[in-house]
């Protein structure tokens, strides 16, 4: 079954685990991006957090129980942003998405950033709750539609941060970049930002910070989405 949300602009079905400030934020951003939205607490007094008119659909339960998720649609979902306030449960809920659903994309919440290189390797991006915002998960669930992060004056050149697709894991980082329209600027893995060298090999969860040529943004956009294309 495709996982998709309304088959339109990309849309795809996201399941967010947790219905506090971040989890409510997260799913009122989403729905007007045209995806379709389920939300997870164990509290249903916090779906009162969802702006008026959300059309998503509530569950309440928890994260890393297999009949909510399959309430919430995991079978459909394209991805999964576990939010909640336990590294545990997070880490947990992300991991049955990811491993025994096959969800594309997730993202996992850590208190503890002690603990990103553990869940790194084990494929699960995160987000330290120190330096998160709402725009970071977003960032890592729907790439293709946030603006880069940065921009020169004559529209030239764009600072992209994308995490890079499975495909990519175990090939030189040299390989994505062109030398006059894309460039490598920094990888952010384990919890650790980085410099590039070209022999650099990639890993399950880094996340690349890209110069581009704007005349290059779209072969970047292909090479960067899941199953997409690369050299």
């Amino acid at each position: 079954m495709p996982r998709t949300g309304d088959g339109c602009n990309g849309a795809v079905h996201v399941i967010v685990v947790g219905c506090g400030r971040v989890g409510s934020g997260l799913a009122a951003a989403l729905e007007p991006m045209g995806h379709s939205v389920a939300i997870i607490d164990k509290n249903p007094a916090q779906f009162r957090r969802l702006p008026e008119g959300f059309s998503g659909k509530v569950v309440a339960g928890l994260g890393h129980d297999r009949d909510d998720l399959q309430a919430a649609g995991i079978e459909e979902a394209g991805a999964l942003a576990a939010v909640t306030s336990g590294d545990n449960s997070n880490i947990l809920c992300a991991r049955i998405a990811r491993e025994h659903y096959g969800v594309e994309t997730v993202v996992a919440r850590i208190y503890d950033p002690r603990r990103a290189v553990i869940y790194a390797r084990l494929g699960i991006p995160t987000v330290a709750t120190v330096a998160w915002t709402a725009d970071q998960v977003l960032r890592r669930l729907v790439p293709e539609q946030l603006e880069p992060e940065w921009i020169d004056a004559t529209g030239t050149v764009s600072l992209i941060e994308r995490s890079l697709p499975d495909q990519w894991a175990g090939r030189r980082l040299g390989e994505l970049e062109e030398r006059e329209r894309l460039r490598i600027v920094a990888i952010a893995r384990g919890g650790e930002a980085q410099l590039v060298t070209p022999e650099l090999v990639a890993q399950d969860g880094d996340v690349v910070y890209i110069a581009a040529h704007r005349d290059a943004l779209s072969d970047l956009w292909d090479r960067l989405t899941p199953g997409g294309g690369g050299h």
